[in-house]
């Protein structure tokens, strides 16, 4: 499909329209309604600094509780919509999204670690050692990913995804081998497992803005070099492109947005599969719009995923397993499709 640049623009203003909308009407959905002109007052009171003349309760609940989960669902789905775009133009694998290079492994050792150390007595504030031990296990994890493709000079998508693969089967029994020290805290492990926006703070936010928005201007800044490297690696180095040193930058940045966002709630997979995967059939190829729509994209699915367990379902369901039951199938999908197309999986 050809890159149309006029609809791209106007499916970005619809994206964005959309977003904030649903950003708006979520924060009124919960357990006690707040009507959408007091949840504007409170953003409005807290952009400005302002004396607000709600009830102290409403403020706080909008403004303390909803307003930053609903900025966390945004920002970790549009990151991770955003990086399974990314991983999927560099390993030229519509498969590929932030958990093909067993990042989300690595961040689920680093933050079942610390529950098995609490286990074991060691004293550490649970709100600051988890992300911290998550972001560590991750980035970790693509080191090793890394050094194992090594062999592999041009970094090839198949030595990345199968390199991906074996680190992450060795987290996996070692996570489960920390399940079985975790005795009567296990349960807090597997929910950590299965992804959740709970948690969600101004702390958190704090770090996520930064790192989505800088990642973002990165990425959009090779919007153009991704393009050229879709028509393979001798055209791109004909047109002075270096494949190998892009990948570097790319899962180098990708890969630490993902790893702060799973830090922050947990294992979300599926989002950087299906948003790139929907957009690109919507508007076509391009990256440079591809990209910044995909962001767009993965914070309106994310926040509509939490939201419904949030204050739709009669029990809050964990996201991770809410996406996972979206995605699971979709994935399935993806892939008859491409055997049906003659290609193969990776």
């Amino acid at each position: 499909m050809a890159a149309r640049p006029g609809f791209s623009f106007a499916t970005g203003i619809v994206l964005l329209v959309l977003l904030l909308a649903s950003m708006v009407l979520a924060a009124t959905m919960g357990y006690m309604k707040v009507p959408a002109a007091d949840v504007l007052e409170v953003v409005f009171q807290q952009i400005t600094g302002g004396a607000s003349t709600l009830e102290p309760v409403t403020v706080a609940v909008v403004a303390d509780v909803r307003l930053p989960r609903i900025l966390a669902a945004v920002l970790v789905g549009g990151v991770l919509a955003l990086c399974g775009t990314v991983f999927q133009a560099i390993l030229l694998n519509p498969l590929a999204d932030p958990y093909t290079l067993g990042i989300s492994s690595g961040a689920a050792f680093g933050a079942s670690l610390v529950i098995v150390l609490q286990v074991f007595g060691l004293a550490l504030p649970p709100a600051l050692s988890i992300p911290v031990f998550a972001f560590i296990g991750s980035v970790g994890t693509l080191f090793a990913v890394l050094a194992l493709a090594s062999g592999d000079r041009r970094l090839s998508s198949t030595s990345l995804i199968l390199s991906g693969v074996i680190v992450a089967a060795i987290l996996s029994a070692a996570i489960g081998f920390l399940k079985f020290l975790a005795d009567e805290q296990v349960g807090i492990i597997i929910f950590w497992l299965m992804g959740s926006l709970s948690g969600g703070s101004w702390q958190n936010l704090s770090l996520l803005f930064p790192v989505a928005f800088a990642g973002l201007a990165v990425c959009l800044l090779y919007g153009r070099e991704l393009n050229i490297m879709a028509t393979g690696e001798r055209a791109a180095a004909t047109l002075g492109v270096n494949t190998v040193r892009l990948r570097w930058i790319l899962l180098l940045v990708c890969s630490l947005m993902t790893a702060v966002c799973v830090s922050v709630s947990g294992i979300i997979g599926f989002v950087g599969l299906i948003v790139p995967h929907l957009l690109r059939h919507l508007i076509g190829p391009d990256n440079r719009w591809l990209i910044g729509l995909s962001f767009l994209g993965g914070g309106l699915l994310l926040l509509f995923a939490d939201t419904l367990t949030r204050a739709v379902l009669p029990a809050e369901v964990p996201i991770g397993v809410l996406t996972a039951l979206i995605g699971g199938p979709f994935f399935c999908f993806i892939f008859k499709k491409r055997q049906q197309d003659g290609t193969s999986g990776l």
